[in-house]
């Protein structure tokens, strides 16, 4: 039987969807509201998507805010294609280019402003999604440190640092209402394109 080849961004796309559902289905997503005669009962997980920025531009050491290389941009419209219609609702990225420029592509397409979050203040943002997010799919564009950071932070596992030389790492954590969270880890943007065109070198 031949294996039927299911675009990336197709699966990426079920992996999201699959994840809100279980989100959906599990109890602890929908606690009732004290004080609420109507015992309604509202959806409160959040799905997160987390990325590194892409490949940044090579610059003088004292240049510590440099752009997105070729690649880099590339791997930035890869983000766009894959993640146009999963049903992102906010996108947040750090004050740096090269996050920022990594959101950016994704932002356009969807029509969303880009959330700045300092890169340091870990815990104000994630306070900030908890408030504001609740239901919904989220997009972080982050670090290298602040990536691991963030998702032990939603109450994801503790992750190493991601290596420097690392661009494709792919984080969808779904963290539900009773603290509890699910990681799911993936690549993407390899370095053949769904176009079918190599990526650009840094």
């Amino acid at each position: 039987m031949k294996k039927q080849n299911i675009p990336f961004s197709k699966r990426i796309q079920t992996a999201v969807l699959c994840l809100g559902l279980i989100a959906l289905l599990s109890p602890s997503t929908f606690p009732l509201e004290r004080g609420d005669n109507s015992g309604d009962r509202a959806p409160s997980s959040i799905t997160v998507i987390l990325v590194r920025h892409a490949e940044k531009a090579i610059v003088p050491a004292e240049n510590k805010d440099p752009d997105l290389s070729s690649a880099g941009l590339a791997r930035a419209e890869e983000l766009a294609r894959v993640f146009g219609d999963t049903g992102i609702a906010a996108i947040y990225a750090t004050q740096y280019k090269r996050t920022q420029q990594t959101a950016k592509p994704l932002a356009d397409k969807l029509k969303l402003p880009i959330i700045q979050v300092e890169a340091k203040k870990t815990a104000e943002l994630v306070k900030q999604i908890r408030a504001r997010n609740a239901g919904q799919v989220v997009f972080i564009a982050g670090h290298n440190n602040s990536v691991p950071e963030i998702i032990a932070a939603l109450g994801g596992p503790e992750l190493p640092i991601i290596p420097e030389d690392q661009f494709d790492n792919l984080y969808i954590l779904t963290v539900h209402s009773d603290g509890s969270a699910k990681l799911l880890k993936m690549k993407y943007g390899s370095p053949i394109l769904a176009s079918g065109q190599a990526m650009p070198k840094p």
